[in-house]
């Protein structure tokens, strides 16, 4: 048996100024300049908490041929490019060509990517893809939990298959689970039958963590669910709302073994579930003032996070936001920490100073005004590195990962990380190869929505969603959608949904 892999990955916040480019995924991919396949992923991925590791470990223990053509990633932003996504596409397409005969596709793909020309980015892919390999060929997709499955996602594909963590630690174990369905399809043992729904209804990230209610009894029912007889395998999308496309947000996924009753009554059923929820998935924000005044209140507590989510990276923002370091200046709070603000050009002014200067800085706010201005300070550099880690928490353990030229400055008794790659401080070690120690601090402000709480909530004594501005803010009333399809939850509060 021979199966081929790969996939193209970025979830687009189309309300974020910055386009993607090849250069975006060449550098996250860290696959090479042309993106390679083959031995390159297996050396990158096996073994680690991803959806190819996972990939990888079903082939090697059930014996069929894996054959990976392209791995591309790069980190959320704005929309990517049209030739951008056309020449990776290409690529993909034409060394699945040269891999003719294959038995099936696994495809490790996001599920809210959006082009200049795509809204729909994904099923553009699987379309093409289904142009190569005909109607016949199975094709099995794993998708993340912020996914925006469309119609035409569903249709195109055997099966799609999506994260059932926030934050992500099951990756490995989702793609595990993919190969080895794929693997049953190949061989004749099961015929899956799949049934989308989509709800009229759109969550922000906060209340999508799957570590906090509501979101724990649903994902223990979709569990339950797939233990019963004749169900292959269930998944509820949360969607990513700063997406503004007409098919954002919520939608659900059964699949049977060749049984079109079930599937449909078992969709309906765990739709209506999630729509019974509606109401408890509307986070509740926290000023940076009053965590701080929290703080003080309890000066032994051990660690407070405020998750700045607003400044998320992981969902297309900046990560250069000053909001939170500048009222940490200004209240004199010590024992506080930023991690990790991005800013190549301070990074770089205190590599040059070295470490015990003092150097001016105009440090964070330059990519837009939605996030702050730059903080103009003396700083003192106390720590410097090249940014190597590798993730040792539990979403994406084993992969090396970089942020680029790095430096630990302190502005008014406040440590900065400052790096020079954009990235979502969801691991300690980010703090660590800085010269952080995380647990040892009062208050520890993260460029994270949630994906944090994985590595960092066991140590922490409480945890604040941040109210703070930006891109990635989980409040509504911030964005103007123009795309979005109506009436939809909560934007339309007197919206009804019942299955057709």
């Amino acid at each position: 048996m021979k199966l081929a892999s790969g996939g193209i990955q970025h979830e687009t916040n189309t309300f974020a100024p910055t386009l993607a480019t090849i250069d975006d995924f060449v550098r996250d991919s860290n696959c090479g300049a042309d993106l390679d396949g083959g031995s390159v992923v297996f050396e990158r991925f096996r073994g680690t908490g991803t959806i190819h590791g996972g990939y990888i470990a079903a082939a090697e223990a059930e014996g069929f041929e894996l054959v990976p053509l392209l791995c591309a990633k790069a980190q959320p932003s704005g929309v990517v490019g049209q030739g951008c996504f056309d020449e990776m596409l290409g690529r993909f397409l034409d060394r699945l060509k040269d891999a003719l005969p294959v038995d099936g596709v696994l495809l490790d793909l996001h599920g809210a990517m959006v082009t200049e020309r795509h809204d729909d980015a994904e099923g553009a892919l699987i379309a093409a893809v289904r142009e190569v390999t005909g109607d016949e060929l199975p094709i099995v997709v794993t998708l993340d939990l912020h996914a925006n499955i469309t119609e035409r996602m569903a249709r195109l594909s055997n099966v799609i298959i999506g994260f059932d963590t926030y934050p992500h630690v099951d990756m490995q174990e989702r793609g595990t689970e993919a190969a080895r369905l794929l693997a049953r399809i190949v061989r004749g043992e099961v015929k899956p039958v799949q049934q989308y729904r989509q709800l009229p209804l759109l969550t922000m990230p906060p209340m999508q963590c799957t570590l906090r209610e509501p979101m724990q009894s649903l994902m223990r029912r979709v569990h339950a669910l797939e233990q019963e007889p004749g169900v292959l395998t269930a998944t509820v999308s949360m969607g990513f709302p700063f997406a503004d496309i007409p098919d954002a947000g919520v939608s659900v996924l059964v699949t049977t073994d060749n049984d079109a009753a079930l599937v449909a009554r078992k969709a309906d059923e765990l739709a209506k579930l999630v729509w019974s929820l509606k109401d408890d998935l509307q986070p509740q924000l926290t000023t940076i003032e009053r965590v701080i005044d929290s703080v003080r209140a309890h000066p032994d507590r051990g660690p407070v996070i405020f998750a700045d989510g607003s400044d998320n990276p992981g969902g297309g923002a900046p990560c250069d936001g000053t909001v939170a370091l500048a009222a940490l200046i200004e209240a004199g709070l010590s024992g506080a920490v930023v991690g990790v603000l991005y800013d190549p050009e301070t990074a770089s002014q205190a590599h040059a100073a070295g470490v015990g200067s003092t150097i001016r800085v105009r440090l964070g706010g330059k990519t837009d005004d939605r996030h702050g201005a730059p903080v103009e300070a003396d700083a003192e550099v106390r720590h410097l590195c090249d940014g190597r880690f590798t993730y040792r928490g539990p979403m994406m353990q084993g992969v090396e990962d970089c942020l680029g030229p790095t430096a630990t400055l302190v502005i008014g008794g406040v440590d900065v990380v400052v790096s020079s790659v954009r990235r979502q401080c969801l691991d300690a070690e980010m703090l660590r190869v800085a010269g952080i120690d995380p647990t040892s601090r009062r208050l520890i402000v993260v460029k994270s929505a949630v994906h944090f709480r994985a590595d960092f909530g066991p140590m922490a004594a409480a945890i604040f969603d941040g109210d703070t501005p930006g891109v990635h803010r989980p409040d509504f009333s911030g964005f103007d959608y123009r795309k979005l399809r109506h009436p939809i939850y909560p934007l339309d509060p007197d919206t009804t949904w019942q299955p057709a």
